[in-house]
């Protein structure tokens, strides 16, 4: 095979990486912004110049043959180093730039990052952003992300993450709700209630919460609970108790603007529900050594404008 030949199956054998990572033609053309016809063209291009199978084709995946994974094995970090070189040149330029790919819980973005990403933007003109909104939890190398929002307790120990500011779990009723039903006084109480949950896999759904008045002892009660509505979108359930549906068990993210008078009051307010939503929000990406530009002001950005949390929860019973 002459050098010629060689040098233009540059760009194919970066295509193989991908295909590799991705696992269908369809995603990996997705991740390069090429169409699946011209993936599969450069894929049989290839194979026709190395004289051997590379790509194995089944009904629902694509899988390297030995040939081709040796491929993608001796030529995966010359890419990945071209990648962040050139992230290393690029931020040489005067102010971040480049396209920024990020990926948040749909509730989350929806209700306090897109809102606050116009001043984001208007500072660093020379950044695009790329907002995918997604409650499933993405392999961030794999699918390109640079930055992920997770609401966790604990971040992978293969990522680096910044502390953006903890949250809390509050249970909340519309007045009119509570009028019509009474004012739970302790948990067991919620056996008799509405209760907008969150679906998980147990066949039961059950609430749990540990006591925070210092006229109790330390007690943790588990509560089986069963409403109207259930929902894997803390906005749809924000937006049901609202409707004055039922009691909902929610992130503090949701309740911006719902605790004004006429809305949302707390219930049970000396008690902590537990093991529901994590208490931490992070930024985190994948480790490199040299973190692009856009990246850094990003997060300082979000430090900034998420330092103090998302505000105290109204307490009015009285007005109930």
């Amino acid at each position: 095979m002459n050098e010629q030949k060689i040098n233009e199956l540059w760009s194919h054998l970066h295509w193989l990486t991908v295909l590799a990572q991705q696992g269908s033609y369809t995603a990996a053309a997705a991740r390069l912004g090429v169409s699946k016809a011209a993936m599969s063209q450069r894929m049989a291009d290839l194979e026709r110049t190395a004289g051997v199978p590379l790509v194995r084709r089944t009904t629902r995946s694509v899988r390297l043959t030995e040939a081709g994974q040796r491929l993608v094995d001796d030529t995966r970090g010359s890419f990945e180093q071209i990648a962040q070189s050139f992230a290393q040149v690029r931020d040489l330029a005067d102010a971040p730039q480049g396209l920024l790919r990020v990926t948040a819980p749909v509730a989350f973005a929806r209700q306090q990052l897109v809102p606050r990403l116009a001043d984001f933007l208007r500072e660093y003109p020379e950044i695009r952003l790329e907002l995918d909104m997604s409650d499933r939890l993405s392999s961030l190398a794999t699918e390109g992300f640079d930055l992920a929002i997770r609401h966790t307790a604990a971040p992978p120990d293969t990522h680096v993450a910044w502390r953006l500011c903890a949250t809390s779990t509050v249970l909340m009723a519309s007045r009119s709700y509570l009028r019509k039903r009474s004012v739970p006084a302790v948990p067991e109480d919620l056996r008799a209630h509405s209760c907008l949950h969150y679906p998980r896999v147990q066949d039961t759904p059950a609430w749990t919460f540990e006591s925070l008045g210092p006229e109790r002892a330390l007690e943790r009660i588990t509560v089986p609970v069963s409403g109207a509505l259930s929902a894997n979108n803390s906005e749809a359930l924000r937006d049901a108790a609202l409707a004055g549906l039922g009691i909902a068990l929610l992130p503090d993210f949701s309740l911006s603007g719902s605790t004004r008078p006429g809305k949302l009051v707390q219930v049970l307010p000396q008690w902590k529900p537990v093991n529901v939503f994590a208490e931490q929000l992070f930024a985190i990406r994948p480790y490199t050594a040299h973190v692009p530009r856009a990246v850094t002001a990003f997060v300082t950005y979000l430090r900034t404008v998420f330092a103090d949390g998302f505000g105290d929860v109204a307490v009015d019973d009285a007005k109930i």
